[in-house]
């Protein structure tokens, strides 16, 4: 029997794609290892995710305030959107869950991107 030390992986499963123009967004690094970090999370079919604070934290290696002060710069970049959820305890006790991310259509970030870039330049030229 031969050992094979590489794990076979599913293009499908095992891997995910950011679009090209993720580097023509102007995003720091932390910017971008958070947005791959939920890109990765995402459910392919409803383009929404759940991941704790804590979790992400763990995962891009950032503190938890770090990773809420990025969630909110991907929000105001249109990258994401994020709503509250609510879980109930055992004992019936309503509770705050994780946030629920939902992943935007890169092209609207991209649209929002430029169109901020115009205005920008604009009052420069008056």
């Amino acid at each position: 029997m031969k050992f094979n030390k590489y794990k076979e992986m599913d293009p499908h499963k095992d891997y995910f794609a950011l679009p090209n123009d993720i580097f023509s967004l102007d995003l720091s690094p932390c910017e971008i290892a958070l947005y791959a970090y939920l890109m990765r999370c995402e459910n392919r079919k409803t383009y929404q995710c759940y991941p704790s604070y804590p979790t992400i934290s763990k995962s891009v290696r950032m503190s938890v305030k770090t990773v809420q002060k990025y969630v909110h710069i991907l929000e105001d970049k249109r990258l994401i959107s994020t709503e509250p959820t609510k879980i109930m305890t055992q004992n019936f006790i309503k509770k705050n869950g994780s946030l629920l991310y939902t992943i935007h259509p890169f092209q609207e970030a991209v649209e929002y991107y430029t169109q901020r870039q115009i205005e920008h330049n604009s009052r420069f030229l008056h």
